[in-house]
């Protein structure tokens, strides 16, 4: 083995579990590496830089304006800030801290998950509302739009919408109910890509603010994310991620800032930890762009004929191949943890999707395999299941 984790002494590994961020996220292409290479030999406003990629954002997804991120948990909680603070410099100032403040998001118990943490961290106080009957098999009903209106409160902000293939149908009922009532609607779509369609989907589904992941299935820099919708909000978080360390007197505010509303920059803001280099924000959008414009099925026939060639060097009836929007290969190895601890053993590690492990499952997902890794990453399969 050669190259920078050789001289780190870091195992080079074979990911077939998908753009997970323990294991590094997506493999960037050349395009996107020539992008960011060429971006670090040059200095800019960084303001001005996420103007353009706002830009560009907003023309991939229909929203007003965009915003690239140091991933989707900081898009989630520059989301929150935004809800929060809105243009009032002095709750910025404040946050995490919102006593006396509105401060309240709602969200359905069917979408908690450990991602609400960073809702929480902008200073957000959750509110579940809803039963979890559909997802506990004791009832057919899901979220109503009398149950937002009762848990809505003077404090009450913004509500979460975490997407999914069985939450997605719900979505329209749920930002018509948000409209009537003036709440803004943030979406978690981090993982909702394949199909491209998808960053259109939710801006025009009524979202005001819309998280993807940039490092996952776009392609981009693994810290990196997007967050789409609402110039006004789009615009304050913008302000509570940027250096602030300007003289007021001297201050270019960038293009998305009405000025009129804010008239002396705030001080650096939650955000400030998670700022975006350069090199990011470009190969972000360079990523975004050809995705945007990728075709989702020949894409996905590609990975569905690589993953045959590998299940015909496995043991028949074995082996199954499910999914459209990202093709995986299924295969019944009797002890699943056994065998995805063998494999991890193995030289080169190799790490499988652990979602049916239990059940004797391995999952291969290619998003993050190398064609040249093909051939290795078959035999490794067939030594744990034969």
């Amino acid at each position: 083995m050669t190259g920078i984790y050789a001289r780190l002494g870091v195992k080079r590994r074979i990911n077939a579990a998908g753009t997970l961020t323990r294991l590094g996220g997506s493999l960037m292409s050349d395009a996107v590496l020539d992008a960011m290479r060429d971006a670090a030999q040059g200095s800019v406003d960084i303001g001005e830089l996420q103007s353009a990629a706002g830009r560009a954002i907003a023309r991939a997804t229909g929203a007003e304006a965009g915003l690239v991120t140091s991933g989707a948990a900081a898009a989630l909680t520059l989301a929150a800030a935004s809800c929060i603070a809105g243009f009032e410099v002095a709750k910025m100032a404040r946050l995490p801290d919102t006593r006396g403040m509105p401060n309240e998001i709602l969200i359905p118990r069917t979408h908690r998950n450990a991602y609400d943490h960073a809702l929480r961290a902008a200073g957000a106080v959750l509110v579940d509302i809803g039963h979890n009957d559909r997802g506990t098999g004791a009832g057919i009903r899901g979220l109503e739009a009398w149950e937002i209106d009762a848990a809505i409160t003077p404090a009450t902000v913004a509500f979460a919408f975490t997407a999914n293939p069985e939450t997605i149908p719900a979505l329209p009922g749920i930002a018509d109910a948000c409209r009537r009532r003036g709440l803004k609607l943030i979406v978690d779509a981090a993982a909702q890509l394949p199909p491209a369609s998808n960053l259109r989907a939710f801006v025009a589904a009524g979202a005001d603010l819309v998280v993807f992941s940039g490092g996952k299935a776009i392609g981009g820099p693994q810290a990196s994310g997007i967050l789409a919708g609402k110039r006004d909000l789009i615009a304050s978080a913008l302000l509570q991620q940027l250096d602030m360390d300007v003289d007021p007197a001297r201050w270019a505010a960038p293009e998305i800032v009405d000025r009129a509303r804010v008239p002396v920059p705030p001080h650096h803001g939650i955000g400030r930890a998670f700022k975006v280099g350069k090199e990011e924000i470009v190969g972000l959008i360079v990523a975004l762009e050809n995705f945007a414009a990728r075709d989702d099925a020949a894409h996905a026939a590609g990975l569905r004929a690589r993953l045959e060639a590998i299940a015909a060097s496995l043991p028949k009836g074995r082996t199954r191949i499910t999914g459209s929007r990202i093709p995986l290969l299924e295969i019944d190895a009797g002890d699943g943890p056994a065998a995805a601890a063998k494999l991890q053993a193995g030289n080169p590690p190799v790490h499988i999707g652990e979602r049916d492990l239990a059940k004797g499952v391995l999952l291969v997902d290619l998003q993050t395999v190398r064609a040249e890794d093909d051939a290795a990453l078959a035999a490794a399969l067939a030594r744990v299941v034969t």
